[in-house]
């Protein structure tokens, strides 16, 4: 793999992809896109997004770690090959 990880949306729900992983789990109400990854940090992301309630992107952030422990994945197993995340659409 290549160490990079995409992030995406649909209808109600944020996708994390990372290989043959997909994680899917509920994002905010009124997300309408990702907009774009300002930072990673081993499983924590700030990004752009934008919202139906604002004419504007806001920063908005997403932790992994509580996410993948629910699933009884381990953190820093998933999480030691990821070296980028970018918003990607199919």
């Amino acid at each position: 793999m290549n160490g990079k990880a995409y992030l995406s949306n649909e209808g109600q729900y944020t996708i994390f992809s990372y290989g043959d992983n997909r994680l899917k789990f509920i994002a905010p109400y009124s997300l309408e896109k990702y907009e774009s990854v300002v930072q990673w940090d081993n499983g924590y992301l700030v990004v752009m997004a934008k919202y139906a309630h604002n004419k504007e992107s806001e920063e908005e952030y997403i932790d992994l770690i509580p996410i993948l422990k629910s699933l009884y994945i381990q953190p820093e197993e998933f999480l030691k090959s990821i070296k980028s995340v970018e918003v990607q659409y199919a």
